[in-house]
């Protein structure tokens, strides 16, 4: 039961900071980032190339990656993504064709061989008489925390007074001289930032190869369908639900059913409670 607990809370640690980055930037922009998972990719993949070929130091090279991922978010949001805001259905194509371009990408840079991308704890701990890795549970610190501050920044900060502004009114925030496409662009960095600081913390104990970005997505896309579009609280409280169901099905099943739970989460929801559990959109 406490090897559950503890490997449930990591994986939902992990899929909080993916989701929640997911659910800001529609709860803000109204758009669904299907290139999303691409900047978990470039996370682990910047984090691997920093360290193993270029020999900067782990702790500086994981900053420097997750914020190289944050300019990169930005570059899509503006370029890409501002142009065509207006229709949602082109928003999802070009996000879905930065996700696979970043894909191919990554396939002729790397090839599809598995890249180790190093930990920042090697060492083992035993809790409970249970032995867990350190940098699992570095990952369930740091993503909790990442959460934890994100969500005092947006309630407690100017900008996040701002980026709640826009969330529930753009229009009537615009009339108050709020920079609606400045929020866009930090709330696009943020999101991204997010996403390539899990991708930077799961790398060393998960699969680094170019089709990583797809798994990501469709379990950010199922936790805040469960969650409700829009809602941090709601893609929190998933994201724990849907890395506890996972853990218990690969212990009591096989690890080989644990993929259908989000897909199963996302059905049963779309057909109880279409608007998942925090109701509607931009809930912050």
């Amino acid at each position: 039961m406490l090897e559950i607990l503890i490997h449930g809370a990591v994986s939902s640690a992990i899929y909080a900071m993916l989701a929640v980055g997911f659910t800001l930037i529609f709860g803000v922009a109204r758009v669904l980032n299907l290139a999303h998972g691409s900047f978990y990719a470039l996370g682990a993949y910047g984090a691997y190339v920093l360290t193993t070929q270029l020999k900067v130091p782990l702790f500086p090279a994981a900053l420097l990656a997750v914020a190289l991922v944050a300019l990169f978010g930005v570059v899509v949001e503006r370029v890409l993504v501002r142009p065509m805001r207006g229709s949602q259905l082109a928003v999802l194509m070009i996000t879905l064709a930065v996700a696979l371009v970043v894909e191919q990408a990554l396939f002729l840079t790397f090839g599809s061989e598995y890249r180790n991308v190093p930990a920042f704890v090697d060492e083992k701990f035993t809790i409970g008489g249970v032995d867990v890795g350190g940098q699992r549970l570095l990952a369930l610190g740091v993503g909790a925390a990442s959460v934890g501050t994100l969500w005092l920044f947006i309630q407690r900060t100017r900008l996040g007074s701002a980026i709640l502004a826009i969330s529930q009114d753009p229009v009537a925030a615009g009339y108050m001289g709020i920079p609606s496409d400045r929020i866009f662009s930090i709330v696009m960095a943020i999101s991204a930032g997010l996403a390539a600081a899990a991708g930077v913390l799961a790398g060393p104990f998960l699969s680094v190869q170019p089709t990583m970005w797809l798994l990501p997505i469709v379990k950010a896309f199922a936790i805040v369908v469960v969650g409700g579009l829009g809602s941090i609280p709601g893609s929190i409280l998933a994201a724990m639900m849907l890395g506890y169901a996972e853990t218990i099905v690969g212990y009591l099943i096989s690890t080989s059913w644990t993929e259908i739970v989000s897909v199963f989460a996302t059905l049963l929801m779309l057909v109880v409670r279409p608007a998942g559990f925090f109701g509607r959109r931009a809930a912050f």
